[in-house]
C-alpha cells in the first residue's frame, strides 16, 4: 500500500522536493558567504574607504559598521577546520 502511495503521490512531487532542496543548498552558501569572516573584512575595509573620500558622512560610517558586526556576531555556525593532523590521536 505504501509503494503504491508512495508512486502516486511521492513521484510527482519529486522534481518541487528537488528544487526545494536546490534553494536550500543556495540559502546555506550565501549565508555562509555573507558572514564569512574574509567577506566581513572585506565590507569594513570598502566602508572605511568610502569615508575617507567622502561618500559617506561619519555618522553613516559609524552606522554601518554598527550593522555588518551585529551581523558578524549573529552568524550562524561556520563550518570549522580539522585540527592540524587530521584529528587523528597518537
Amino acid at each position: 500500500m505504501d509503494l503504491l502511495f508512495d508512486l502516486t503521490v511521492g513521484l510527482p512531487l519529486l522534481p518541487l522536493r528537488a528544487l526545494v532542496k536546490i534553494a536550500e543548498v543556495i540559502q546555506d552558501q550565501a549565508e555562509m558567504e555573507l558572514h564569512h569572516p574574509a567577506a566581513v573584512r572585506r565590507q569594513l575595509e570598502e566602508l572605511e574607504e568610502a569615508r575617507r573620500s567622502g561618500e559617506i558622512s561619519e555618522e553613516e560610517e559609524r552606522e554601518a559598521m554598527t550593522e555588518i558586526l551585529e551581523r558578524m556576531v549573529t552568524q550562524p555556525d561556520l563550518p570549522r577546520a580539522a585540527p592540524y593532523g587530521g584529528g587523528e590521536e597518537e
